[in-house]
């Protein structure tokens, strides 16, 4: 069974946020249909994920996990034909992810305001580096510029170097997860008010109350900056990089083991600083009043912390992480993807699955999270070319072969 069953999705976004969005909507059993841009003479048409990074057969390998179980239609959104074909899926959506650039839609006809005229209970999700509102509305925005607005790159370093960045596009994906949330959100108030709208005007319309979700990139980053704005409020400090360490909680920090490895102990609790001291043969330390408590140790984070790195430099990674979890204390080596393929607790939970590329090729993928006991989330396919589907949902609108060869003759589809 999937949750989310009978749930349309109609995606107009591009690269990573409103894409990777509408991706875990699908992963649930949401009915996906992604738009993109056909290829034209001066153009190869997609959405630009598909040629980033490591290419196979034409497609980036990120595509086939970003596009998974999605519905792919080819539109030419500036063409009047493609616009009149993106309303009528509209009609039927319950959600439609957008991260163009605000005003864009509107510009092509389809904004909220004019959708929800045809559709009155349609959920509206737009994600946008500034929001739809405000003097920075109109400026262009990814999620580099969301993390370094939003708080997260200042505090990412070390406090003698320049800021720096995740090695991922974390911005766009913390945009995607507020955007599935204000969906999901926006969905059970749309249902509790009357459910989705059953195409109907006048006595006989039933609808409930749609919305519009408004994501802004350097938001979603900003909501995650835990208690910085009450410190700089009430004591006017301001959160400083302080390279692997968790400011303010001691001890929490990345060590280097004998072997050259890097790893993470995590000490932070009273009790687990006291079961870690003992561990690595610093009784003294265990036993001192001073230090009892976090807020005693964090006036000696440097002794805690080479204390603690003294004794990983005599040890090498297999010793440390023993030591560590015979003791009950939090510990992890640093994983790169290698070392996630070998992992006992990845295999047991089947974190990454086995698939096909079209070609017949074999690749892995992450697993679906989370984990459901009753509706669990599933890759049913992997990304699709360009166009795959747009033939049969414009038959499932109605259109004929011969409209649809009109329509591509005009360039306002690809198939």
């Amino acid at each position: 069974m999937s949750a989310l069953k009978g749930i349309k999705v109609l995606e107009l976004g591009n690269l990573i946020a409103g894409p990777f969005a509408s991706r875990l909507l699908g992963e649930f059993g949401a009915n996906v249909i992604k738009v993109e841009p056909p290829a034209t003479d001066s153009s190869s048409g997609g959405d630009p994920i598909r040629r980033w990074r490591h290419l196979h057969d034409g497609n980036s390998l990120w595509w086939s996990v970003q596009a998974r179980n999605k519905h792919c239609i080819a539109l030419n959104l500036k063409d009047n034909n493609a616009q009149e074909i993106a309303r009528k899926l509209a009609l039927d959506a319950d959600i439609i992810i957008e991260n163009y650039r605000p005003g864009t839609l509107e510009k092509w006809g389809l904004g909220y305001e004019q959708l929800k005229q045809i559709n009155p209970a349609v959920i509206m999700v737009r994600i946008s580096g500034y929001g739809q509102t405000g003097p920075l509305r109109d400026a262009p925005g990814f999620g580099a510029i969301g993390e370094s607005m939003g708080g997260l790159r200042y505090v990412s370093g070390y406090p003698d170097r320049p800021p720096v960045r995740v090695g991922i596009s974390i911005g766009d994906s913390i945009a995607a997860l507020h955007a599935v949330m204000g969906a999901l959100i926006a969905l059970h108030h749309r249902n509790s008010t009357g459910g989705r709208w059953n195409g109907k005007t006048g006595a006989d319309c039933v609808a409930g109350i749609g919305q519009m979700v408004d994501v802004a990139l350097y938001e979603s980053v900003f909501n995650m900056m835990e208690s910085l704005v009450p410190e700089y409020s009430f004591a006017n400090v301001i959160r400083e990089r302080t390279g692997g360490s968790l400011p303010g909680i001691v001890p929490s920090n990345t060590y280097t083991t004998r072997d050259n490895q890097n790893v993470v102990i995590a000490g932070n609790s009273d009790a687990i600083f006291n079961r870690l001291m003992y561990a690595i043969g610093r009784s003294d330390l265990a036993q001192d009043p001073d230090l009892k408590h976090n807020d005693g140790r964090v006036l000696r984070v440097n002794e805690i912390d080479t204390a603690i790195q003294n004794w990983c430099y005599q040890n090498n990674i297999e010793d440390v992480l023993k030591v560590m979890q015979d003791a009950n204390v939090p510990v992890s080596k640093i994983y790169s993807v290698a070392d996630m393929f070998e992992d006992a607790q990845f295999k047991a939970r089947e974190m990454i699955t086995n698939h096909k590329l079209s070609d017949g090729s074999d690749i892995s993928m992450p697993a679906v999270v989370p984990k459901m006991s009753e509706t669990p989330g599933a890759t049913k396919w992997l990304g699709a070319r360009l166009g795959e589907h747009t033939a049969q949902i414009l038959s499932d609108l109605g259109y004929s072969e011969e409209e649809i060869k009109n329509l591509v003759n005009r360039g306002a589809i690809g198939i």
